[in-house]
């Protein structure tokens, strides 16, 4: 038996249980560990439940297992003459690990960020992820109603602008998805569909009504900044995002879903061409993806 770590914001538990689907696939046995990571008092919500997935669970006893961590006393000694025997494996880098797949009775921590591990199983992950509990609070039904109305009767473009966190981690994510990498983003949809509506979507809607502002003078062109959800709500960005005709990703794997999960096969993705400052992260990016640098420039190799 295998068992994956689940880590991080319902972009990154995308990533996890399409690599569950895919072991699944392999006649593997898998369980998760929801319990290490969510501990915490800064934890992300789990929201795969919006999908009406109910995912198997390791115990803990299955878990100490696997990791060989045991704290009787024959175990502490043996693993102090012989060493620890930890099923533990540890994502490499962030790019496609193959080997992944062919693990047995392994815990598997990582974010598994590439369409390589499912994308033979692609049918059946479009499937798993429909919003079939995606609830709307009564509060800001009406207004996601309207954006949903706004987005399918229009040349709907979206745009993902995270904030918060990513500024609190700029050594990491900062100086990527910059003004340059919008606005040539944008100018490039606009050459593409000529008249089409941009939604943002975004963690920070107040600086984010101002940026809309200055690029509608630029542009002549209508932006919408998505309203009312949070992070508890935040499934339903990610709906209405992936409801777009063409999307403008920030690094995030929020945003690459959004985009993802839109099965149209003549959609266009702008992507930025560095996806992180600390590693490559060649296996992110499909096919469908064009790529603008932090300079505003298009990447053609």
């Amino acid at each position: 038996m295998n068992i994956i770590r689940m880590s991080g914001g319902i972009g990154n538990q995308m990533f996890q249980y399409a690599l569950y689907l895919k072991l699944v696939s392999l006649g593997k046995e898998v369980k998760f560990d929801d319990v290490t990571e969510y501990e915490l008092d800064n934890a992300r919500p789990i929201m795969l439940s919006v999908f009406g997935i109910d995912y198997p669970k390791a115990s803990r006893e299955e878990l100490v297992k696997l990791t060989d961590a045991s704290m009787d006393l024959r175990s502490r000694v043996r693993r102090k003459i012989f060493g620890r025997k930890s099923g533990e494996y540890h994502e490499a880098s962030a790019d496609y690990d193959e080997t992944v797949l062919e693990k047995d009775n392994a815990y598997l921590c990582g974010c598994f960020q590439s369409e390589k591990y499912f994308k033979d199983i692609e049918q059946e992950v479009r499937e798993t992820y429909r919003f079939r509990n995606a609830a709307v609070p009564k509060e800001i039904q009406g207004g996601i109603e309207t954006y949903e109305r706004q987005i399918r009767e229009s040349l709907s473009v979206s745009i993902h602008i995270r904030r918060g966190d990513y500024l609190d981690a700029a050594d990491v994510y900062g100086g990527i998805c910059t003004d340059a990498y919008y606005n040539r983003a944008i100018r490039y949809m606009i050459e593409k569909y000529g008249t089409p509506s941009f939604f943002v979507f975004t963690n920070d809607t107040f600086w984010a009504e101002k940026w809309c502002e200055v690029r509608e003078r630029e542009t002549g062109r209508r932006f919408t900044v998505i309203k009312g959800t949070d992070e508890e709500t935040g499934y339903l960005d990610l709906m209405l995002m992936s409801l777009c005709k063409a999307h403008i990703i920030a690094n995030s794997s929020f945003s690459w879903w959004g985009a993802w999960l839109d099965a149209s096969p003549d959609k266009c993705v702008a992507a930025p061409v560095k996806w992180i400052n600390t590693r490559e992260c060649r296996d992110i990016y499909t096919e469908d993806m064009v790529r603008i640098g932090s300079n505003g420039k298009l990447r053609t190799d």
